[in-house]
């Protein structure tokens, strides 16, 4: 029976064999019986992480410590609120806080701290405690986006001549890229923060499928 630790864009946090390309945390979620409580967050630093560091082997719900969560790749990370973890990903991290910056105007780099503060504001619902969506132009989203299409969640990626295409997503990879007919605005799970960055030029480490591999 697989863990409840695999992440979707839609920030829920569910039990699915599914392998990804990072790992992350939200702070401490499960208790001694290895199973989530209500809690789907302890701390802001909502953080992903990668899977190998230094080869340390971590049992992922050890008691009392925190847990670790998996996602498919880095735009559903995004998409789910999620930023670079400054200390196994220190390079990632800076390009991340770099392009924050850049795309803000900011002559200085800003603190991890108050990255998570303004993440937070956008991506929960503070009534519902629910993900935060907006809408906008499909053609308006920076690749590594990722919207709900068609009842399901889906990556933005630009396609020849300059259209926005639309990968649906699973936990077996991205759909084919498709430029639906007449679909402009669109729900959009990332939030607004990390649009900026993705627009401001940071890659996100995407799953081969999103290539056709």
């Amino acid at each position: 029976m697989p863990l409840q630790n695999r992440v979707l864009p839609t920030q829920e946090i569910v039990a699915e064999s599914g392998r990804g390309l990072l790992m992350g945390n939200r702070g401490t979620l499960h208790g001694p019986d290895r199973r989530l409580g209500t809690t789907r967050w302890r701390s802001k630093a909502w953080i992903c992480c990668v899977l190998d560091w230094k080869g340390v082997q971590r049992d992922p719900m050890p008691p009392g410590r925190w847990t670790a969560l998996f996602f498919f790749d880095e735009a559903v990370a995004l998409a789910a609120g999620h930023r670079p973890c400054a200390y196994c990903r220190r390079r990632d991290f800076l390009l991340y806080a770099g392009a924050w910056a850049s795309g803000r105007g900011l002559t200085e780099r800003p603190r991890a701290a108050a990255m998570d503060a303004q993440l937070h504001l956008e991506r929960v619902e503070p009534r519902t405690r629910q993900q935060r969506t907006t809408i906008a132009d499909l053609d308006d989203l920076p690749d590594g986006a990722m919207i709900r299409y068609d009842g399901r969640p889906a990556l933005v990626l630009g396609g020849p001549g300059g259209d926005k295409l639309v990968l649906g997503w699973s936990w077996e990879g991205y759909a084919t890229p498709a430029r639906p007919p007449g679909l402009r605005q669109v729900a959009v799970l990332t939030p607004p923060a990390n649009l900026v960055v993705l627009k401001a030029g940071f890659a996100p480490l995407l799953h081969p499928s999103a290539f056709g591999n």
